[in-house]
């Protein structure tokens, strides 16, 4: 009796111990670095780091979080230096770009691409951040494929990193980056269905083709969307944006505007291929129609010849003879060939 009451003790000593540990972790925690000004290492914090620690200390701070845990709100609502407005646009769930710029803070929505452990995808997602001259914070639902790239380059590098607008920078190329490996893999896409289009094959490239200008479309309209907001942010007041902003956005303006033109082409070499297609496809009903059409005027005599002697009337022609049968055929061929002949008259053949 008393080794079970003493079992029954250890047990919920445990799991008293694992609620504990659970509630010291960081909510949404997904990874976290200090980075220092002149050090070539970053430091890597862990999940359970004490709140007064993870945001003190010299240097600056990354945390990245997952606002899959429910609790990340309340974890970011006494987060030093953010007002209401950079707490909510990190824990929001909308899904369209912003980037304001208020009292020396950025924060907002990027758009990015989802990461797949298998393969790449199309599939857009969406990083919320905000940024003070000592915190980044970004915070996302799916995992994110700039995201990794960025902190594979924090790690191998840390000293180029001297201010957390340096890491935004690197956020969004590394985007731009991705960008244009999208327009490369989609380039490649419609090279392989223009050569089916031009070609003698009779593959239909139809299906095909609408998904890629659906991708085409959504990417151009969101690049589009980042680009004015980087301009609108470059052209806030000097004493609203963040120490060396400015420069970092027109460096930014000029890398999109560029990955921008290219999904620009891109969009109108998918439209006029998509007109190919419909060209293509144009002509191809034509040749069939044309093809029933002659096939009508072929046809169409020797129809009327056997609907005529097929008629249940008195007096029908070569009904009492024994070659009626014979003449009729005669008059089958005879109607065809004088089709033909009309037919070559007015050009059609």
């Amino acid at each position: 009796m008393n080794e079970d009451y003493g079992n029954c003790s250890d047990n919920a000593n445990d799991t008293a111990m694992n609620t504990l540990t659970l509630a010291n972790t960081i909510p949404g925690f997904i990874w976290a670095y200090r980075l220092r000004p002149g050090d070539s290492t970053a430091e890597r914090l862990p999940d359970d780091t004490d709140r007064s620690t993870l945001f003190s200390g010299q240097g600056f701070l990354w945390l990245h979080l997952n606002l899959v845990d429910a609790r990340v709100s309340a974890f970011l609502e006494d987060a030093p230096g953010l007002n209401e407005a950079a707490r909510t646009a990190l824990t929001t769930h909308e899904t369209h770009a912003t980037i304001t710029v208020d009292d020396q803070m950025l924060f907002g929505t990027l758009v990015d691409f989802q990461r797949d452990f298998a393969h790449n995808t199309h599939d857009i997602g969406w990083l919320h951040f905000a940024l003070t001259d000592r915190l980044l914070i970004t915070s996302r639902l799916q995992p994110l494929r700039s995201l990794d790239r960025v902190r594979v380059l924090i790690e191998k590098n840390a000293a180029r990193f001297a201010n957390p607008v340096d890491i935004f920078e690197l956020i969004v190329v590394e985007f731009q980056r991705s960008l244009i490996s999208v327009v490369i893999e989609i380039s490649e896409e419609l090279n392989a269905i223009e050569d089916f289009v031009h070609g003698n094959t009779s593959r239909d490239e139809r299906a095909k083709l609408p998904p890629i200008r659906r991708t085409i479309v959504r990417l151009h309209r969101h690049l589009r969307t980042v680009l004015s907001l980087m301009r609108h942010a470059a052209a806030s007041d000097d004493e609203e944006m963040p120490l060396g902003f400015e420069d970092i956005a027109a460096r930014l303006t000029g890398r999109l505007e560029a990955v921008e033109h290219d999904v620009y082409a891109l969009q109108e070499r998918a439209r006029l291929l998509h007109e190919e297609i419909d060209s293509k496809l144009a002509s191809e009903i034509n040749r069939h129609l044309y093809v029933l059409s002659i096939m009508t005027a072929f046809l169409l005599p020797p129809t009327l010849v056997t609907g005529f002697f097929g008629m249940n009337t008195s007096g029908l022609p070569l009904a009492g003879g024994a070659g009626g049968t014979s003449y009729a055929v005669g008059f089958i061929i005879a109607s065809m060939l004088l089709a033909w002949w009309l037919l070559k008259r007015v050009n059609i053949l």
